[in-house]
């Protein structure tokens, strides 16, 4: 009985041992997938590539770029709702993807808080509110006078029903109590183009396509829409500033993992991803792009997920968009 208590010993300790060997092997140990639900171009996909060179020296492993777009964003993300929580599969998550699929479609594959790790945010998009330039308004006070004295009239322009242009002036509308006309594109080529040539009157426009509009002459920008004036126009006062507290309007996308990552993988991450969004360099070419980086904790995001899907529940419901 007694050789058999020792055996038993001695089996657990190795097992423990084993256990314990286990658990101490460096993360990473191999190359990390990380998934970015966009096409491999543009401001999304530059950010995603810098940070995955720099995230890469600094842990020992390089982080293999998939672009996965499809679907609204659908396809990526639910690739990282799938996969083990090793720490060897992260996502760029887009606000599209966590927060207007959630209120604008009935079913998805994946539960947007459930099943996901926060890692922390990593930057927004703010846009800037344009106006034609036959539009008599030089302010945004200027454009809710002129909107309010012909209810009705005005259009505004955005790349689709239920896109973050779309939402976000109708929650500017349900602020300021205003009445425009949506005018909805299957695409940000069009919309621009009837924008430029008066075809619509409003518009809630990104950098790429608003700075270089601005110097002929064929829109006007009354404000930009984050919490802060942008480098690309200084000059241009917020819509905060403008008059209408409490607005800001953000395109973000943030890093997430699997539910269930490790605490030390997710805090690792957090440290090191932070690190490289402060880095004076990164900060300074991303600023160039009218991109805000916004590196933050892992509770931030997840709240700001939780926080997002009630708020455009309501937007959604009080615009009498009917979810797919």
């Amino acid at each position: 009985m007694q050789v058999c208590r020792i055996a038993l010993g001695l089996s657990l300790a190795v097992l423990l041992c084993f256990m314990s060997l286990a658990q101490a092997q460096p993360w990473p140990s191999k190359p990390i997938r990380f998934i970015v639900p966009q096409t491999p171009s543009g401001q999304v996909d530059t950010v995603a590539r810098t940070v995955a060179q720099h995230l890469g020296e600094r842990l020992g492993q390089p982080l293999i770029v998939e672009n996965r777009a499809g679907a609204n964003g659908v396809i990526g993300t639910d690739t990282v709702a799938k996969a083990p929580p090793d720490g060897l599969v992260l996502l760029l998550s887009a606000q599209s993807a966590m927060v207007f699929n959630a209120v604008l479609k009935k079913s998805l594959p994946y539960d947007p808080i459930a099943d996901f790790s926060s890692v922390t945010m990593v930057f927004e998009t703010p846009y800037y509110l344009v106006v034609h330039a036959s539009v008599p308004a030089k302010s945004v006070q200027e454009l809710l006078a002129l909107v309010r004295s012909q209810p009705g009239k005005l259009n505004y322009a955005t790349v689709g029903t239920g896109s973050g242009q779309h939402l976000y002036m109708e929650v500017f509308k349900n602020m300021t109590k205003v009445d425009m006309v949506h005018v909805p594109y299957k695409g940000s080529a069009q919309a621009g183009t009837d924008l430029l040539t008066g075809q619509v009157q409003v518009m809630l426009q990104g950098s790429g396509f608003t700075l270089p509009q601005v110097k002929p002459g064929k829109i006007r920008v009354l404000a930009s829409t984050g919490p802060q004036r942008m480098q690309g126009l200084p000059d241009v006062p917020t819509v905060m500033e403008a008059g209408v507290p409490g607005y800001t309007a953000s395109t973000w996308y943030g890093l997430v993992g699997p539910a269930h990552l490790p605490r030390a993988i997710i805090d690792r991450l957090n440290r090191e991803v932070g690190d490289i969004l402060r880095q004076l360099a990164v900060r300074e070419k991303f600023n160039a792009m009218d991109l805000l980086l916004t590196p933050g904790t892992p509770d931030a995001l997840a709240e700001r997920v939780r926080s997002e899907i009630p708020l455009f529940a309501r937007v959604v419901r009080d615009a009498g968009i009917e979810p797919e």
